[in-house]
């Protein structure tokens, strides 16, 4: 028999009544009923109800112990009374009664609770965070985790994917976000960079020869923490296939979660493959978005032609159609029984984030004809009332609400409305996966910052375009073989057929500003191996934290990591960042400077 247990504390049952038996773990709580003293014993597996009566050694040495203490118990097991029957544990018909004990070890007073699921100040959950991850929620959300990784695992062994590990050293790679530097001590003056994706070295095994690879990849982003990114750290299921293309890939992965998330879903209804495929030109004009929500049932329509009809007398909107602005129309069904105020409120939410206002007018059916209430509702011919109703799909007791702006601002703004709108209409299925793809994103941007063209995304993805023929093409036209994987509103996953061509990716980078000799120093392993035979290939690499966030139902990504980094990427547990050490920097040669203002 095993020195500290027979049995864990979920175990236990009926057929097991009258056998001495022995368990460890934690008090998690405790009742005193003055005759008898109750305890619920708590290990990583379950719950078991201890009993002890008073007037004993071990009653008054549990009296005294603290929650969260360490014992061992031998007892024997009974069975419940019918009225004390605990539905809601798995060892709930049965109880122990304890014997013999031993304290394992003592807990001092608690800084948090463990024992329900209080809200708690998140340095102080982070700073104790062993105690934290004890409470039941916790406990799930990290187990999830563990099994989602596993599931993942297997899936790919049995797709015929190998397994591999590429190097956390590296050099610096535009992805995207700021690297994390690590001074060498061997080489002064120069510095390593930790990855913030394994992606030259993947693409350098397709070039190796073998076919299929995957890893549960860790990366680092020094960039800003928010709900659904970490500060500092993430992990990915980074996967490459060699001889593909973008339908492949997608083949092969669509069924990967479909039946990870059916797995794992607690009830919830699953999009079949294939899922659904969205240009990224549609997505933002539909959606205001390029990760939309297919759970929220509004569509965004552009009506900047029927604005700047004559049968729209909207000066203030014509005005700014002349100086480059859109217009974009979000319709709400149904919202005839609302009162003024939710439309101002709108409004003013809407000049919050940034824009003019939220313009609107609402349909009401007159005899044979609609009038268009609200604040500009005057404006609009019967002519122009018909093409907003037949392009928008609204009717009487409908709204529709306005934004004109600059593209960009435009579809940011109808947009986070669409979303806004479907949470104070209670629109979105919280019952729902609804995964999508979006796909032929723009290869470059215009930076307007840095006034000049930059990537869009993923540098190494295969334009949308023959070689002979790049240079005919304005850059920001030019599409790539891009793709995210959506769902809930959430990217879980970018990735990219690649580009495998060397003197097509030369190509690419000038765009950029990059030079021949540019390319040929900061990507040199690359543009080296692409040199001698690439097979066409491509992958993605899907985000395993925002996948476990959406299967626990958590809105931030520190719920179901182990040791998170704060927002602003400090660890309250172990002290980190940490000053170094003067040894330590001579070591490095390494001198620390005033901040430079």
């Amino acid at each position: 028999m095993n020195k500290y247990r027979s049995h864990n504390c979920s175990e236990l049952r009926l057929i097991d009544e009258n056998n001495t038996v022995k368990l460890s773990g934690w008090i998690h709580r405790k009742r005193d009923h003055g005759n008898l003293l109750f305890i619920d014993l708590r290990d990583h597996y379950g719950l078991t109800q201890c009993v002890v009566q008073s007037g004993t050694g071990h009653f008054k040495i549990l009296e005294k112990l603290k929650p969260e203490s360490v014992i061992l118990i031998i007892g024997k097991v009974l069975k419940r009374s019918k009225e004390t029957i605990n539905r809601n544990l798995s060892t709930g018909e049965i109880e122990i009664h304890i014997n013999d004990l031993e304290i394992l070890s003592e807990s001092k007073e608690l800084p948090l609770p463990v024992f329900g699921e209080p809200e708690y100040p998140e340095d102080i959950r982070l700073k104790y965070r062993f105690l934290d991850l004890r409470r039941e929620k916790m406990h799930q959300n990290i187990s999830l985790r563990s099994k989602v990784i596993s599931f993942i695992r297997n899936k790919m062994i049995e797709l015929g994917f190998m397994e591999f590990q590429t190097p956390i050293l590296t050099a610096s790679s535009p992805e995207g976000a700021r690297d994390f530097l690590v001074p060498s001590r061997l080489n002064p003056g120069k510095f390593f960079a930790l990855p913030q994706a394994p992606q030259q070295f993947k693409q350098m095994i397709m070039v190796a020869g073998f076919d299929k690879y995957f890893q549960i990849a860790p990366c680092f982003r020094d960039e800003d923490g928010r709900a659904d990114r970490s500060p500092g750290e993430h992990y990915q299921l980074d996967l490459e296939m060699s001889f593909v293309e973008q339908d492949d890939v997608f083949s092969t992965v669509e069924p990967i979660f479909f039946d990870l998330f059916t797995k794992f879903n607690k009830g919830k209804k699953i999009s079949k493959a294939p899922f659904k495929r969205i240009t990224f030109k549609e997505s933002m004009l539909k959606y205001g978005s390029d990760k939309p929500d297919l759970r929220i049932p509004i569509q965004i329509s552009d009506v900047t032609d029927i604005f700047k009809s004559s049968e729209v007398k909207l000066e203030i909107f014509k005005k700014q159609i002349k100086k480059n602005s859109i217009v974009r129309a979000i319709p709400v069904k149904n919202v005839k029984d609302k009162s003024r105020s939710f439309f101002d409120n709108l409004n003013e939410w809407a000049k919050s984030e940034g824009a003019d206002g939220l313009a609107y007018i609402s349909l009401v059916k007159s005899k044979e004809s609609f009038k268009a209430l609200g604040p500009i509702g005057k404006y609009f011919s019967e002519k122009a009332l018909n093409e907003l109703m037949k392009k928008c799909n609204i009717t009487d007791g409908d709204s529709l609400f306005f934004i004109c702006d600059k593209q960009k601002i435009a579809e940011k703004i109808s947009g986070l409305s669409r979303e806004k709108i479907a949470r104070e209409l209670k629109l979105i299925d919280e019952n729902v996966f609804e995964f999508c793809w979006i796909t032929d994103f723009p290869l470059y941007r215009y930076d307007e910052d840095l006034k000049k063209i930059d990537f869009s995304h993923n540098p190494f993805s295969m334009p949308n375009i023959k070689y002979e023929d790049f240079d005919k093409v304005d850059p920001l036209n030019i599409l790539a073989k891009q793709y995210d994987l959506v769902c809930n509103g959430v990217e879980i996953s970018s990735g990219a057929i690649r580009n495998h061509i060397p003197k097509l990716m030369y190509k690419v980078f000038s765009k950029v500003g990059y030079s021949k000799k540019n390319v040929d120093k900061k990507f040199s392993g690359m543009i080296k191996a692409l040199s001698y035979g690439a097979p066409p290939h491509g992958g993605m690499a899907p985000g395993i934290d925002r996948i476990v966030m959406l299967l626990a139902n958590e809105e931030n990504i520190r719920e179901i990591t182990l040791f998170p980094l704060t927002q602003n990427a400090q660890d309250p547990l172990m002290g980190a960042p940490l000053d170094a050490s003067d040894e330590q920097l001579k070591d490095l040669n390494l001198k620390i400077l005033k901040k430079i203002e």
